[in-house]
């Protein structure tokens, strides 16, 4: 969309959500480059119930969602801002719902044949004893195996047991966070993460980066903590493998109806060499250190570039 620079951005973070703080980083990161750009960003807190007031108050021209998690990814904020029929940018209300549920995502992915890890998904009311159920789980997928909340972002309500009696405390951890758990079998290769934005139109994929934490595990520590992992961005793989991956990536975004900047996570196995799907994030982290800026910076656009391209995409 066309957008004065005179004219208000909303940049709305935080709220509700238990990823509320990354997500005031998030926005504040996104604020300060639009304004090096000219724009006139202004960083609105998420309250739910009064939001609208407020955007009406301020005149804001459109929104630019920084909200990681409940509202932002979930399909809440975008109904709110459509309903008032203010522009936003990212996805629309069903893909953001489904790509935020990673049961509905995982049921997509395979519906349409595109890779990903066998999984279990179990519904709370649906457990029964808990100690059962981790007997059947290690049955099926062995161990270590991957437990995680449906709802959640940023490795929150995420574990992988590695021993037997961890499993009934790692499904009490998931279930704190959500209705569903999913029981994934723990894919064995090089963790990868392929950011897509649009450009007229059509989804292209950015370079793909390899993600390296030093523990093993790409948990909540590992995303957060200075140090704790490697990025190798574009990852070192052959040109045909990492056209394979990027193309699963477009197919993915494509299959969920992905809008705007988005990221898609996977694996990919070391004994088989398939890429398999993990996830989508629809409002990906967006420091200057974040992954989307990383691969961006890799093709030439700087993180203020990269946060204007996205604001142009509002719809």
């Amino acid at each position: 969309m066309q957008i004065n620079k005179q004219d208000v951005v909303a940049v709305v973070l935080g709220g509700p959500s238990s990823e509320a703080e990354i997500s005031r980083v998030t926005g504040g990161a996104i604020a300060n480059a639009l304004r090096e750009k000219g724009y006139n960003a202004k960083e609105v807190e998420l309250n739910p119930s009064n939001l609208i007031n407020e955007l009406r108050d301020m005149n804001a021209k459109v929104v630019f969602n920084a909200v990681h998690g409940m509202y932002g990814e979930d399909g809440r904020l975008q109904s709110i801002l459509e309903a008032a029929g203010i522009p936003y940018t990212g996805c629309g209300v069903l893909a953001s719902a489904v790509s935020m549920d990673k049961s509905a995502t995982k049921r997509y992915l395979q519906s349409a044949g595109i890779p990903t890890a066998p999984c279990m998904i179990i519904n709370k009311r649906d457990a029964g004893d808990l100690q059962t159920l981790a007997e059947k789980i290690i049955s099926e997928f062995g161990l270590p195996v991957v437990i995680k909340a449906a709802t959640q972002g940023s490795s929150i309500g995420v574990v992988i047991p590695k021993t037997a009696q961890e499993v009934v405390p790692a499904l009490e951890e998931a279930f704190k966070y959500s209705e569903n758990v999913l029981a994934e079998k723990c894919i064995k290769g090089k963790e990868l993460t392929i950011s897509i934005m649009e450009e007229n139109g059509e989804p292209k994929p950015l370079p793909v980066i390899w993600i390296a934490p030093h523990s093993g595990a790409y948990d909540f520590h590992s995303k957060y903590t200075k140090g704790a992992t490697d990025y190798h961005c574009p990852a070192p793989f052959d040109e045909k493998t990492t056209a394979y991956i990027q193309k699963i990536a477009v197919e993915t975004y494509k299959l969920l109806g992905l809008s705007g900047v988005a990221r898609v996570d996977a694996m990919l196995g070391d004994e088989d060499g398939v890429a398999y799907v993990l996830e989508a994030n629809t409002v990906p982290g967006m420091t200057a250190t974040s992954l989307v800026p990383k691969a961006a910076a890799a093709v030439g656009i700087s993180f203020p570039e990269l946060c204007e391209k996205i604001l142009l995409s509002a719809k």
